[in-house]
């Protein structure tokens, strides 16, 4: 394991400690100590994922800056109110698809067609959006 992708773990880890409460040297250590080489690098890999800090945040409604992928994307996305609908939108400014995300929580979706996208959000109270490869 790298001391880089290490040290990026525990700097998204500081990074984002008040939006989670694992413990990282715990999660740091379990993968440690899993023997299986491939298994213990996906461990690893997880944490990084799990912890990288937000692309987009906010609170109550925003609209996202464009961006662009190459290819399949997932969207995940967390909300801390009761409310939550997001409108990925086409570089036209099209609704390419609702999400609506009921009580709270985190959910998923797949960007499945490479494009200019941006995200309008409207929600109850703070929320995050990662986007990461599938």
């Amino acid at each position: 394991m790298s001391r880089r992708l290490i040290a990026l773990v525990l700097l998204a880890a500081t990074i984002t400690a008040s939006a989670s409460s694992i413990d990282i040297p715990d999660e740091l250590q379990g993968c440690r100590a899993i023997a299986d080489r491939d298994r213990r690098l996906a461990c690893f890999d997880g944490l990084a994922i799990r912890h990288s800090p937000p692309r987009f945040a906010g609170r109550h409604g925003a609209t996202t800056e464009a961006f662009a992928i190459a290819g399949p994307q997932r969207l995940r996305y967390q909300s801390d109110g009761a409310i939550f609908v997001m409108y990925l939108r086409d570089g036209d400014g099209k609704v390419a698809q609702n999400i609506v995300l009921h009580g709270g929580g985190e959910d998923v979706y797949l960007i499945e067609k490479p494009g200019t996208y941006s995200l309008q959000v409207n929600g109850s109270e703070t929320w995050r959006i990662w986007l990461e490869a599938p």
